[in-house]
């Protein structure tokens, strides 16, 4: 699986070697052992990242739990499905701007970057303002309804599905922004629990990204 902005970090950086600061102790790369280590190598072998993002030492002290996430990631997340990543990046981002979580912000703003949003849409979306941020009628629409989702789910009604569709949405590519979502909305509680620090990815954004 090919992951351009894996690509630009290996070019760019080296792998973190310092431990960072967390309110719940993480099992980092350079310590792991065992199934840890073979979970991370996991991710290593299926995500062509060589350095084990903290959201996933998070997870470590479960093993099989670092696996499943790096599973669910790949085939939600980082992949193009009913939804590009364009857009499911512009969800993760903005989901993460919602839940006010640092790092997840940091990480799929580059990664949105990365692949063709604008500098200028990535500062919208992390000053929370929708109506400036550049998008379509039918993006600012799909990010206004996945908010709703996240803060308010059992508002989620019929009614929303049928504007969306109308936006020119399928039913299926609605469902695919509500997963997205929901496992932004993990992360990001899971991240910020945990205390992590953001990794300072956007430092590396491509220039060239779509204005």
């Amino acid at each position: 699986m090919t992951r351009p902005e894996y690509e630009i970090l290996a070019q760019q950086r080296k792998a973190a070697a310092t431990k960072p600061q967390t309110h719940i102790r993480i099992i980092h790369e350079s310590e792991a052992q065992g199934e840890t280590a073979a979970a991370y190598q996991y991710f290593r072998d299926h995500s062509g990242r060589r350095d084990v993002p903290g959201i996933l030492q998070c997870f470590g002290s479960n093993p099989a739990l670092v696996q499943q996430m790096v599973d669910l990631s790949g085939s939600l997340l980082f992949n193009e499905g009913l939804l590009g990543r364009q857009h499911k990046e512009m969800i993760a981002t903005w989901i993460s701007r919602l839940n006010a979580c640092p790092y997840c912000l940091d990480s799929h703003g580059f990664f949105l970057r990365v692949h063709g949003g604008s500098a200028h849409t990535v500062e919208r979306l992390a000053e929370g303002d929708l109506t400036g941020a550049r998008l379509t009628r039918a993006e600012e629409l799909l990010l206004r309804y996945v908010g709703m989702v996240n803060d308010e789910s059992w508002r989620a009604s019929r009614e929303d599905v049928l504007a969306l569709v109308a936006a020119g949405w399928t039913e299926e590519q609605v469902a695919e922004a509500v997963h997205v979502a929901a496992m932004m909305g993990l992360c990001n509680r899971v991240v910020n629990a945990f205390g992590l620090p953001s990794q300072n990815l956007m430092e590396f954004a491509p220039e060239a990204a779509t204005e």
